[in-house]
């Protein structure tokens, strides 16, 4: 490396260090609260009842719960690998490839799902400015591509920007839900307060633990700061703090939601398409208020498209220095210090898959259900092996471990849960070929890791040992 490329490196490290709160904004936008607040809850609420908030709940501790074996990680182990390296220090390298391998569909499968989303709010919006051809497919394409690549050139340009630009649209989509959610309860004055929700009284267990199935999932994505190791300030403190106390914020946030979409809609929350929209008719916001909140489910679901392809990025950059994937991924972009060519693969990729399935006629919506469940088994997989790597690696390091085991077992035992909860019974196609899918998905990338250790084996030794001071510059 010449002494200019040297000074170029130096400087695009010093610029791209990452403050706690940008963190935090990774994290939050991974999770995308707005978009998930738009419709959760009325899903949940369907089998919970007056139920739904305590489903919340319970979601918010089991996330909590592999947060702190997360943070756990994070705390003596800053790399950009994320849950792969972790996975690594206790279960080794078939483990930590597992774990990558899983993060990676988790994540990819995220950010291509919410471009359903984020296509579907746009032309919504567009139509509510008076453009009524933007339902058709081709409008519906062509904002695919934009959307998608604009994504893809934030999280190339860099991550501080990648990361602002999901705190912003995250923000300011948080902000109009909490306007609205406010307004209706100011609207509905002294019938604000609704104790029937505060009680165990006819709800469903069944149909509480069901949606809990659903809260888990609003979750998925919210450990994403740990694959920013590289550009974190004081990562090993910051990291674990901006992974707990986002999971803690969205849970009182979804908490909150739910109280108040209740409250306002009562039975009607599980028959109307959209929970917020009817809320700002119900309660007479003025008029240009919908296209605001158009715009901020939009915003929300964008920043969500560029939150995991960071963490895409990563993984992989961190399995290139390695080995395990061709090295020329090892390396990052001269100026901005990006792993720009996985980026330029993952980003365009997901533009093609959601073009397919717009092509093939299905609704953006769609796309975010179908998609999203396929990332989702992904992130089902990468939480249970880094629970469970966490209590063979205190034990093996003699670190008292009584917390790690019990957020271990309810971990583990909660994403079982929403495993059977989503396979059986056999729901309706094409969610019941998904698992599937992401099982063979698996497959094919361990004739990878088998090709490896029969002929590579020195590339193991090498798995999960890449900290941050090995990942400096453009090799």
């Amino acid at each position: 490396m010449t002494q200019t490329t040297e000074r170029k490196v130096d400087a695009g490290l010093r610029e791209g260090v990452m403050s706690g709160p940008e963190l935090a904004a990774q994290a939050i936008a991974n999770i995308a609260p707005s978009a998930v607040i738009a419709f959760t809850a009325a899903s949940i609420f369907l089998g919970a009842g007056n139920g739904t908030m305590f489903a919340f709940v319970l979601a918010t501790i089991v996330i909590l719960c592999v947060g702190y074996i997360v943070s756990m990680f994070a705390r003596r182990h800053a790399s950009a690998g994320s849950l792969y390296t972790y996975v690594s220090k206790g279960l080794g390298p078939t483990g930590a490839f597992a774990a990558g391998v899983a993060l990676l569909i988790g994540s990819w499968g995220i950010a291509a799902g919410s471009l359903g989303g984020a296509v579907s709010y746009a032309s919504d919006l567009l139509q509510i400015f008076g453009i009524s051809s933007a339902s058709s497919t081709g409008w519906l394409i062509a904002l695919a591509v934009i959307i998608g690549g604009l994504a893809t050139f934030f999280t190339i340009r860099g991550i501080r920007i990648s990361a602002r630009v999901s705190l912003v649209l995250e923000l300011v989509s948080v902000f109009i839900i909490l306007v609205l959610l406010i307004a209706a309860l100011v609207w509905l004055g002294p019938d604000a307060w609704d104790p029937a929700q505060f009680t165990f009284d006819g709800v469903p267990f069944q149909g509480v633990a069901a949606g809990m199935v659903l809260g888990i999932l609003g979750f998925v994505g919210f450990s994403s700061a740990d694959a920013l190791g590289r550009e974190a300030r004081n990562p090993h403190t910051a990291i674990p703090r901006a992974i707990m106390w986002s999971a803690v914020v969205v849970g009182v946030l979804y908490v909150f939601a739910a109280y108040t979409q209740i409250a306002v809609l009562g039975d009607a929350l599980g028959e109307v398409a959209s929970p917020l929209q009817a809320i700002n008719d119900r309660i007479g916001m003025p008029g240009w208020f919908a296209p605001v909140l158009v715009f901020g489910v939009a915003a929300s679901f964008f920043a969500v498209v560029v939150a995991p392809l960071n963490v895409v990025g990563r993984i992989v950059y961190v399995m290139g220095k390695e080995g395990v994937v061709p090295e020329r991924f090892g390396r990052t972009h001269e100026t901005h210090l990006t792993p720009h060519r996985v980026l330029l693969i993952a980003g365009p990729a997901a533009i093609v898959l959601d073009v397919i399935l717009l092509l093939a006629g299905t609704h953006p919506m769609d796309i975010v259900v179908w998609v999203d469940t396929y990332g989702t088994y992904g992130y089902m997989v990468a939480y249970s092996l880094v629970a469970i790597a966490g209590v063979v690696y205190t034990t093996r390091a003699g670190i008292p471990n009584r917390m790690v085991w019990l957020c271990a077992v309810v971990a583990v035992a909660a994403m079982v849960y929403v495993f059977i909860a989503n396979v059986f019974p056999v729901p309706a196609f094409p969610i019941n070929v998904i698992p599937y899918l992401f099982a063979a998905t698996m497959l094919l990338a361990f004739i990878r890791f088998w090709w490896i250790k029969a002929n590579r084996p020195e590339v193991l030794d090498r798995v999960g040992n890449t900290d941050t001071a090995m990942m400096s510059g453009v090799g």
